[in-house]
């Protein structure tokens, strides 16, 4: 019984004792319980970190919608901006030919009534010269024996007639 006597042995044996105190207090089924419980807790949060990830690109492929959306509605403001700035350069160009030509008209207007005017002043230095001259001529050719009223008569006649 020399096997008895040495150390090895008796450790072999306590090993196998503490091994079968394990199985018989089912520590195996325990740890493989645990082992199971905690790998179920793993699978929890896979599948709760797999939801969270479908989660946030949803919300992302929601912002990213929501940004398109937003640069077409901006682009729709440029380019509506952009022909609101147009028709208005146009309806100010419009104006201002219409306001150049209103004073082009009146500036017409103006010359033409200065035509007029100076048309009028020359008609009536031209029949007070012409009456003046009549006077001369009626002065020369009349006597002193002719009736003063037929002179007066004639000269207002042409007076009237010019004027």
């Amino acid at each position: 019984m020399h096997i008895l006597s040495t150390g090895e042995f008796w450790v072999l044996v306590s090993l196998l004792i503490f091994i079968g105190i394990l199985v018989y207090m089912k520590v195996p089924g325990m740890l493989a319980a645990q082992l199971d419980k905690r790998g179920a807790d793993v699978a929890t949060e896979l599948d709760e970190a797999r939801r969270l990830r479908e989660e946030a690109e949803a919300l992302l492929a929601s912002y990213k919608k929501r940004q398109a959306e937003a640069m077409q509605e901006a682009d729709a403001i440029v380019a509506q901006a952009k022909l609101e700035a147009e028709r208005l350069a146009e309806e100010t160009r419009v104006s201002l030919e219409a306001q150049v030509a209103r004073r082009q008209q009146l500036a017409e207007d103006k010359i033409h009534q200065a035509e007029a005017q100076a048309l009028q002043e020359v008609r009536a230095v031209a029949a007070d010269v012409a009456i003046d001259a009549a006077r001369a001529v009626i002065a020369e050719k009349v006597d002193a024996s002719k009736d003063s009223s037929l002179i007066e008569k004639s000269i207002s006649e042409v007076g009237a007639k010019l004027h």
